[in-house]
Parts: C-alpha cells; structure tokens; sequence
C-alpha cells in the first residue's frame, strides 16, 4: 500500500465520522442529503459482497466492513432516529435518473461478465455521482453548514488521493484501471467548484454560502 491510498482512506473515514459525529452530537441531520447518504451506502454494500469470499488482508476487511456499517448507521440516524430533522423539502434529487442509468452502463461495460463483477463495476460509477444530491440540495438551500462542509472537503480530498495512488500504481507498478480512473476523475471535478468555495471562505472562517 502507498502513502496516497492510505491517506485517502484515513480522509474517507474522516469525512464518513465527521458527518455521524455532527449528526450525533446536534441531535439533527438538517443541511444534509438522504439520498447521498442512501446512495454511498448502496455504493459500498454492491462493491463489498465479497467480504466473505474474497480475503485480501485484515486491512481491507476491516475497511469493508467500518464503510458498509458506518454508511448504514448514517442512513438510520437520518430517516429514522432524526427523522422529524431531515430536510425532504430541499432534498429533491430524483436518484432514479443516476441508478437506472448507472446500472445499465455497469450491465454493458465491465471487466468480466458476472454477478460480482457487475455489481462492483456499478459501484464505482455510482460513487462518481453519488454527492450530487448534496450539491444539489446546497445549491438550493444557497448554502451549507461549517461541519457539512469540512465532510465534504475529506469526502473529495479522498477521491483526489486515489487518483494520485492510481497514478502513483501506474508508473511503479504497472496497474491501470481505466473504469476506476475515469469514474474517479469524474467524480473529483463534481467537487472542484465546492473545493473553490471551501479554500476562499470555510478556510478563512466564513459560511460556505453560494455567490447570489
């Protein structure tokens, strides 16, 4: 393992912690995407149905098993324990328009025709997309929370790290994906305008707030 893969999963876990922290301690889920968070659960659940077929190390168990369950918490806080605080008004995102199209892409383009191998290929292209109710729901409330922010600042600080250990694994080791790679660059432009946002005000102590 090198130095960007590790980074990056120590800023997913981050990010993933920081959200059912805040959720936790505020009582509340207000300023923040069901959808999303049903979305980045479907992700890791189709992509780690191998936990119990497929041992790699102790490492990836463990990684597999703290995203799936920390993922699955988040959504319970949200919809169930913190129900009467989630904002359905603002949280419109129609997430059909991202699964169904998702899902046929992984159906025809995908490194090996077969159950396991599908539904991980649609993980990855689903995660690509998966923050877009939250950027959607941020850009129709005009503005999001301090904490809310500093999760997605990890969440794409993440990402960006793995397309680093992708390029870091091409030139000493000879490894490309190119599913993983195209789906994670698509997925680190989403956040390019957030990350604007975040250095020019959040960083400077201001509200991320949307220009008018």
């Amino acid at each position: 393992m090198n130095i960007f893969r590790l980074v990056g999963d120590l800023s997913h876990l981050l990010a993933i912690f920081v959200l059912l922290l805040k959720i936790w301690k505020s009582r509340s889920c207000a300023g923040v995407s069901g959808k999303s968070q049903i979305l980045f659960a479907l992700v890791f659940i189709t992509r780690y149905l191998d936990l119990f077929t497929n041992f790699i190390s102790v490492y990836n168990s463990l990684m597999k098993v703290i995203f799936i369950a920390s993922t699955v918490a988040t959504v319970y806080l949200m919809y169930i324990k913190f129900k009467a605080t989630y904002d359905s008004n603002h949280d419109t995102f129609r997430i059909e328009f991202l699964v169904v199209p998702v899902g046929g892409l992984a159906f025809l383009v995908n490194h090996d025709f077969t159950p396991l191998e599908i539904l991980w290929t649609f993980s990855i292209y689903l995660e690509s997309v998966a923050i877009l109710p939250q950027l959607f729901m941020i850009s129709k409330t005009g503005e999001a929370e301090t904490i809310t922010s500093h999760y997605l600042f990890a969440l794409g600080s993440y990402r960006a790290l793995y397309l680093l250990n992708w390029i870091y694994r091409y030139y000493f080791e000879g490894y490309f994906d190119l599913i993983a790679v195209v789906a994670g660059c698509v997925q680190t432009i989403l956040y390019c305008d957030f990350f604007y946002l975040y250095i020019t005000k959040v960083m400077w102590g201001k509200k991320l707030s949307l220009p008018a």
